[in-house]
């Protein structure tokens, strides 16, 4: 490519009645402003262009890293949900263990004192016996002090 040095610095051969070169060079001088002006330009444009490509690929980046970010904390809701569900069902587990092991242990405690009622109904009874067979004794005594004392 062509820098306006170049076409500057360029030389045209003289012939007789050639061009004038009065002209030419004021031509030349212009081409060689716009030149100037649009190599100028160019090389302006050429970075903006790199600036906003390293702009592009830095929002790139930031959207990749988003993304990445995304799947990461989806995967960790997912797991966070797999773990809370895995203990809900652990609890309640724990909980329908410790329910049955409480009806159990009160089973066994009616048990016992189903068991201590009847012992102690057998033992009413037993007293009761005792006390009707003291009271029968007492009372044949009494008849047979009775019989003594009426025979005399």
């Amino acid at each position: 490519m062509l820098t306006p040095l170049d076409i500057e610095n360029k030389r045209f051969k003289k012939k007789p009645f050639g061009y004038s070169e009065l002209e030419v060079e004021e031509f030349l001088t212009k081409v060689v402003e716009d030149y100037e002006k649009l190599y100028k330009e160019n090389i302006e444009l050429k970075d903006k262009i790199a600036v906003l490509n390293e702009g592009i690929q830095h929002y790139k980046s930031i959207e990749e890293t988003l993304q990445n970010t995304l799947v990461v904390a989806q995967s960790t809701g997912e797991e966070i949900k797999k773990n809370a569900y895995e203990k809900a069902e652990n609890i309640l587990k724990e909980a329908e263990t410790k329910a049955s092991q409480i009806i159990a242990n009160a089973n066994q405690e009616v048990s016992k004192i189903n068991y201590r009622y009847e012992e102690l109904k057998r033992n009413i009874s037993v007293f009761k016996a005792k006390i009707e067979s003291l009271i029968h004794a007492q009372l044949d005594m009494m008849k047979s002090f009775e019989a003594e004392t009426k025979d005399e």
